[in-house]
């Protein structure tokens, strides 16, 4: 075809079904596109032989599915525990082993703390909850805690958290927090001011070892949770961090945390 389009600008998938080049025109995607949902093949074949007939039915058919899939994922921010694996180390006492393993099939990161650690990993990164407020991810857990009160300093250690901050800039007292915790004693649905910095709000959406060892898929509103924790309607965020600690209770501690997503409602 004279104005096909080169094999870079091709959808991958699609040149490799017509031996690497690509059966579409120039002006064949707005052609697609208005065509979507009303395809008229008699109208778009009439005057092209039965093997370009069978060429455009296969293109049209994959730009369906090709366009609908990118719809489905529109707006969500995806991170892998590979790419968490390579956010900023944010350390508070010693440090956390953080690394990546293959953990029941899927890629995981695995957190290691050996009775002295709290680092953290960290993305500094505004991200809009008037478009995205939606924060979903996967953890597991070794075990927890025992006999800790989590709302005391000597208690506040989690095997696995995941947390998203409202940088309150030079005031730092106007920093907030909002702490998603596996908890060892506190009940699932309870919230409490954190113990060092009331300004962090911690919520235990799983408690207890019942589960340990299986991997549980979290999905909560954060525009919602920190309307509901600290009265506050902030417009963004400024970081999102996961974190395994056992500093405070001195006792080791294992986690796993899978992809974590950001996405509309």
């Amino acid at each position: 075809m004279s104005g096909a389009l080169s094999v870079a600008r091709c959808p991958t998938q699609l040149a490799n079904q017509f031996d690497g080049v690509c059966p579409l025109e120039e002006n064949d995607l707005s052609t697609l596109a208005q065509a979507l949902g009303i395809i008229h093949v008699t109208a778009m074949t009439r005057a092209i032989t039965t093997r370009q007939e069978t060429t455009a039915l296969t293109l049209a058919l994959f730009m369906v599915q090709f366009i609908a899939a990118s719809v489905a994922v529109a707006g969500d921010l995806v991170f892998t525990p590979r790419d968490i694996a390579g956010w900023e180390t944010r350390q508070f006492k010693g440090p956390v082993e953080y690394r990546l393993v293959q953990q029941d099939g899927r890629e995981a990161l695995h957190a290691v703390c050996t009775g002295k650690g709290a680092s953290a990993r960290y993305l500094k990164r505004e991200i809009d909850l008037r478009e995205t407020p939606i924060l979903e991810w996967s953890w597991r857990i070794q075990g927890t805690f025992s006999d800790r009160d989590e709302r005391t300093k000597a208690g506040d250690d989690y095997p696995v958290r995941v947390y998203a901050v409202v940088d309150g800039g030079l005031l730092g007292w106007r920093t907030l927090a909002v702490n998603y915790v596996w908890a060892s004693a506190r009940p699932a649905g309870s919230a409490w001011p954190n113990a060092y910095a009331s300004q962090a709000k911690m919520l235990a959406l799983q408690s207890g070892s019942a589960r340990a060892g299986e991997w549980i898929t979290e999905r909560r509103d954060l525009a919602s949770d920190f309307q509901r924790l600290h009265g506050a309607s902030p417009a963004v965020i400024h970081g999102l961090a996961i974190m395994t600690d056992c500093d405070d209770v001195g006792q080791p501690m294992e986690g796993w945390y899978g992809e974590i997503r950001v996405r509309p409602r």
